[in-house]
């Protein structure tokens, strides 16, 4: 990402286009410079499962491309 480590996605929305939940590594699109890249992703809260097309936000990023994701509230 940046030498700041992961601000540039910290806070950012996404959209799920794997299934994320308890077991599963899902995917996410998010918008980083200026373009959109995707992530490995994982729920925050262990449980939750997140389906395709759902708005999430990323509150945790591990280098160089996985996140952990909430329900983003839109």
């Amino acid at each position: 990402m940046e030498a700041s480590g992961g601000s540039a996605v910290v806070g950012k929305q996404g959209r799920v286009t794997g299934k994320i939940g308890p077991g599963l590594v899902g995917e996410v699109m998010v918008p980083v410079r200026g373009g959109v890249e995707a992530f490995y992703a994982h729920p925050s809260v262990p449980d939750e499962e997140f389906g395709l097309g759902t708005i999430v936000v990323v509150v945790e990023y591990f280098p160089p491309r996985t996140v952990y994701v909430a329900r983003a509230l839109i």
